[in-house]
């Protein structure tokens, strides 16, 4: 198991164990993290489960490929750290993250 902390945009921390393999979303949406929808059940294709990666832990939480980037153009307060959850796989290199929340999640279709 691997400890994720999610942050939502008010500073309620939320300390969870998730398997690796899994994603972000899973790990929040299984554990009922407020602030993660992930409407679309993880195929990248809405945006709500937006968060921001610290920059000192992108680099284990690998690259966005083309088509997260592309939706996470459309995303409510889209910053230069913002990923979408389902895109980022769980590893034992996440041990001790801590992944924070916009203040609301959408994008397309909103």
């Amino acid at each position: 198991m691997v400890a994720i902390t999610y942050v939502t945009h008010d500073g309620q921390r939320y300390c969870v164990d998730v398997s690796t393999g899994m994603n972000l979303m899973e790990g929040a949406t299984l554990n009922m993290v407020p602030g993660v929808d992930g409407q679309c059940g993880g195929i990248c294709s809405c945006a709500t489960c937006h968060c921001y990666v610290p920059a000192s832990w992108q680099s284990r939480a690998g690259l966005a490929a083309d088509g997260e980037r592309q939706m996470l153009e459309h995303a409510k307060h889209r910053r230069d750290d913002s990923r979408l959850g389902c895109q980022v796989v769980i590893t034992d290199a996440l041990d001790g993250i801590e992944i924070h929340l916009p203040p609301e999640q959408g994008g397309i279709g909103d």
